[in-house]
């Protein structure tokens, strides 16, 4: 749960901060004309997401890198267009408030394009893994993506109402700003997918420049936090120096409503942010902390099998197991015994999907150590989603009997 609310705001974070801004920029700028085009480009914007998801979901004819280069690539056109006829104005007044406008349009619809289709493709994705959206582990994790999700749309809309009422020049610089630094970003990860893809010839300096910025790639979601966070605080300094003039205190009152629920959304927008930066980092150390795996028992090795007695691991509880091969490496398996059954669940300490992470038990369940999937037990032993890989043992003589061959065969998992 605590991973999908951290993916997702983290996913979604830049978009919703985007969108938020450009809306009001172009609203504050061009009232219903702007307002149109931007509510033209939030719904493109949504539904492009959707195809996109559903064509990664339900077909390969997806090239992601070659995606985000195209949208990548419209984004920064439609900002180098955005600012020069922004800066060309009335002179050519007519042409400046369409060009604008479809800029503006393209770099909502861009953003919502790169960001939601992976956010949207959640469920499936769990789906994998769960087999059921039955599953409590699947109403966990799609409530951590949903509280994501709810979140940044709050800050999202705090920065719209909050530059509502700002002047309109104050709005243009900070989303200026704000997009920019996301092209900055933007502009690396193209280098990135341009040189894996060999559409330019290898270079150091682009090499670097990609890698730092994906290294990194969190410090531009904190710079856009901290632009963005410029609007509520210039507004909390206007409200203590309210001097709108009113002829009678109907008016009086008015103004005073107005600054009251300016102050509102200031707080929501600083509120808001607060808790998205200490998802991105307290939430984030708690769902990724390290947990440490029980050691591996002895066990006896003999006759080119490994022997596990039954009284060893007739306790419920999850056991782990290993031989060491020829060239040095520990090749892990798990043993529990399988809930009111005499049956026991072995497996590899490793599965198709997560690879040699391994298992863990928490509460009398197995736990996935990368995933957090909660393996059903009766299920241990059998192919499918994250359960361990399957290996092949005997019984005998109330013992656990595995075969070194079936271990030795799956030794490259845990080189």
């Amino acid at each position: 749960m605590l991973n999908y609310l951290v993916n997702s705001a983290k996913q979604l974070i830049t978009m919703m901060i985007i969108v938020g801004i450009v809306y009001a920029f172009l609203r504050s700028k061009y009232n219903t004309f702007g307002l149109i085009a931007a509510r033209i480009g939030t719904g493109a914007g949504f539904v492009l997401a959707v195809i996109m998801a559903c064509m990664k979901n339900f077909t390969n004819k997806v090239d992601t890198g070659m995606w985000n280069l195209r949208i990548y690539s419209v984004s920064v056109a439609a900002l180098c267009l955005l600012l020069i006829f922004t800066a060309i104005g009335k002179k050519a007044e007519k042409l400046s408030r369409i060009i604008v406008c479809a800029a503006g349009l393209a770099i909502i619809a861009m953003i919502m394009l790169y960001a939601l289709p992976d956010f949207f493709t959640y469920p499936h994705t769990v789906l994998t893994t769960e087999k059921t959206a039955l599953s409590s582990a699947f109403l966990y994790k799609m409530i951590g993506a949903v509280l994501g999700l709810i979140l940044t749309f709050l800050v999202g809309l705090a920065v719209c109402k909050g530059a509502g009422y700002l002047k309109t020049g104050t709005v243009f610089l900070l989303m200026c700003l704000i997009v920019i630094v996301n092209t900055m970003k933007q502009v690396a990860a193209s280098f990135s997918i341009m040189l894996a893809k060999r559409i330019i010839a290898s270079n150091h300096t682009l090499f670097v420049i990609a890698k730092y910025a994906s290294n990194y790639s969190d410090w531009f979601i904190y710079v856009t936090l901290i632009i963005a966070l410029a609007i509520p605080i210039i507004l909390w300094v206007q409200s203590f120096h309210v001097n709108e003039p009113y002829s009678n205190n109907a008016e009086h009152r008015k103004i005073l409503a107005k600054w009251r629920n300016i102050r509102r959304w200031s707080n929501t927008a600083l509120i808001t942010m607060v808790l998205t930066v200490l998802t991105m980092t307290v939430v984030y150390g708690i769902a990724n902390r390290e947990v440490e795996l029980s050691p591996i028992e002895d066990a006896e090795v003999k006759d080119g099998a490994v022997y596990v007695p039954f009284e060893k691991v007739s306790d419920g509880h999850l056991h782990r197991f290993g031989y060491t091969s020829d060239n040095g490496v520990t090749i892990r398996f798990i043993v529990i015994q399988k809930p009111n059954s005499s049956a026991y669940g072995v497996g590899l300490d490793a599965c198709d999907i997560c690879g040699e992470t391994g298992y863990y038990e928490k509460n009398g369940q197995v736990v996935c150590n990368l995933c957090d999937v909660v393996m059903n037990i009766n299920t241990i032993g059998f192919k499918g989603g994250c359960n361990p890989i399957v290996i092949p043992y005997d019984i005998h003589d109330g013992n656990i009997v595995v075969p070194i061959d079936g271990l030795v065969e799956y030794e490259s998992e845990f080189r």
